[in-house]
């Protein structure tokens, strides 16, 4: 039996690995698991590319529903934005809106992806007047490069990317999260592709298992409340 094929974003990209080797030890299908930038994924789905399994964010992953692309698809985790900055740099405060504002304000290079989490990034400057003023300093990630490879390499002195894809990663220090009257938070979801195996559908139910919740949560994600 051919094994079946998933793709995510590059913010669930660990996190699928592991939920997929989970789904091995409990004596599930075969997997190859596959991950690129969220833009590059919905572009390849809607030129036909087959996947049995698609993770995204939940408001690409909807437009991608409905448009017959993927089926139905069902929230698995939530990410919040947070914030880092090169492991030897200075740890500046973030702890309130006015600390993070004098944060990006201070910060020679701010890098920022190409996914949810960089326009969430783009609204909130917009919102405050700020985009003007800072768009000099502003460095948007290529395709598939976390904003951790920017920081490390000093590419950028300060970085604001999901939790999950800075958790973890060598050459920064992860400063935390927003302050919480302007935490971003971005749904991910799990969809069937069209034309899925049908032995995709036990998959999918392990993704949103107490098992795969664990994980989940390990990797610095939320369980959505409407999940089991």
């Amino acid at each position: 039996m051919a094994a079946l094929h998933t793709i995510s974003s590059m913010a669930m990209r660990q996190l699928l690995v592991d939920l997929v080797a989970g789904f091995s030890r409990a004596g599930g299908a075969a997997v190859q698991a596959e991950a690129a930038g969220g833009v590059d994924v919905a572009r390849r789905l809607r030129e036909g590319e087959r996947f049995d399994l698609v993770l995204l964010a939940d408001d690409a992953l909807q437009s991608l529903a409905a448009e017959g692309w993927v089926q139905s698809p069902q929230a698995l985790a939530d990410s919040s934005l947070a914030v880092a900055v090169p492991a030897q740099d200075p740890r500046p405060r973030i702890d309130t809106v006015e600390a993070f504002q004098a944060a990006l304000l201070s910060a020679e290079t701010i890098g920022y992806s190409t996914g949810p989490s960089g326009q969430a990034l783009m609204r909130l400057l917009d919102d405050w007047g700020l985009r003007k003023a800072l768009q000099p300093r502003l460095h948007q990630a290529p395709v598939g490069v976390p904003v951790a490879t920017m920081l490390a390499s000093g590419t950028a002195r300060l970085g604001i990317q999901q939790r999950s894809e800075l958790l973890g990663q060598p050459g920064i220090s992860l400063l935390g999260e927003l302050p919480a009257e302007i935490a971003l938070t971005t749904r991910f979801s799990a969809a069937l592709g069209r034309n899925a195996a049908p032995t995709t559908a036990a998959l999918l139910d392990f993704l949103r298992s107490r098992e795969a919740a664990a994980t989940i949560v390990r990797h610095g994600m939320a369980i959505p409340e409407v999940c089991p």
